[in-house]
């Protein structure tokens, strides 16, 4: 989230919706729109935060409010029609065709309530880990789809995961709880975390040890679920990172860190994290997911 946050008795909400020339009112967006922007967040004293994008600080324009409301309605018809109650949803924050990747975040979405008649959507949370701007800092929010998509994306693309049925009967109370969706975050956060250490943690490392967590009674700890990870066949994505390049972003950037990673595939530029797209191919191998489904 780029735009500033203020307290309210219940925590946290997003400060007023910045906007350039020209009036942007809520008046005039749907019901369903508004809900979204009322972002319910589970952690405290935070300031701005981002996964899988920039983190300049600038306000959102008018188009980009617009486009990403376009795309989070668009999103909505998709979950709507797919009958899931759980799936894993995914944005393009970020550039990484660089390393042969196409997403950079993603998050569990999950059902709130039904549709209440015809041409109202139901409404949709998606909680995910987000890093605090400028720090080696995350926490854990829960937002509607309005507000995961005004996050200034590369681009204006979403992929949805539809989980299996068991999968998503597993998850959708534990989803909806706060300390249980809590429970394996560790606020240590690099964007390069590795995936088979308990150092840091990063976004999506988060989803998919969260996920474990629901569908493993005995993965009470990180180890554990990773353990599961590893059972069932997840493998992590490598980028080729040059040591100029890694010593350049731990220099440079305090949400980056290398000293979780061995040090044999560390110093032959082999850094292996959880990558969208490399959780997207362990969910349809694994039989754990559908396809994607990309909505623009």
């Amino acid at each position: 989230m780029s735009r500033a946050l203020r307290r309210s008795r219940f925590g946290l909400r997003p400060a007023a919706l910045a906007h350039g020339p020209g009036p942007l009112r809520s008046d005039r967006l749907p019901a369903w729109l508004h809900n979204t922007l009322a972002a319910t967040l589970l952690a405290l004293g935070t300031v701005g935060a981002h996964a899988g994008r920039s983190c300049d600080g600038r306000p959102p324009s008018v188009d980009a409010v617009q486009r990403g409301m376009a795309l989070a309605q668009r999103t909505a018809a998709a979950l709507d029609a797919s009958g899931a109650q759980v799936v894993v949803l995914a944005r393009a924050g970020q550039d990484l065709s660089a390393y042969g990747l196409r997403w950079s975040h993603l998050g569990l979405a999950y059902r709130e309530s039904a549709s209440t008649g015809i041409g109202k959507p139901a409404t949709w949370r998606v909680v995910h880990k987000l890093n605090q701007c400028g720090t080696a800092q995350a926490a854990i929010y829960r937002q509607g789809l309005g507000e995961f998509f005004l996050d200034d994306p590369f681009e204006y693309e979403a992929a949805i995961v539809v989980l299996a049925p068991d999968v998503q009967s597993r998850m959708l109370a534990a989803l909806r709880d706060n300390t249980g969706v809590a429970a394996l975050n560790t606020p240590a956060y690099s964007m390069v975390a590795y995936p088979w250490a308990q150092t840091y943690q990063q976004s999506n490392q988060w989803a998919i040890e969260t996920l474990a967590l629901t569908q493993d009674a005995q993965a009470r700890s990180r180890e554990r679920a990773q353990a599961w990870l590893k059972l069932k066949g997840y493998e992590p994505g490598t980028l080729k990172i040059s040591a100029m390049k890694r010593l350049g972003a731990r220099m440079t950037a305090a949400n980056v860190a290398f000293d979780d990673h061995p040090n044999d595939k560390r110093f032959s530029d082999r850094i292996e994290t959880v990558t969208v797209d490399s959780v997207f191919a362990w969910l349809a191998r694994s039989g754990l997911g559908g396809p994607v489904q990309v909505v623009r």
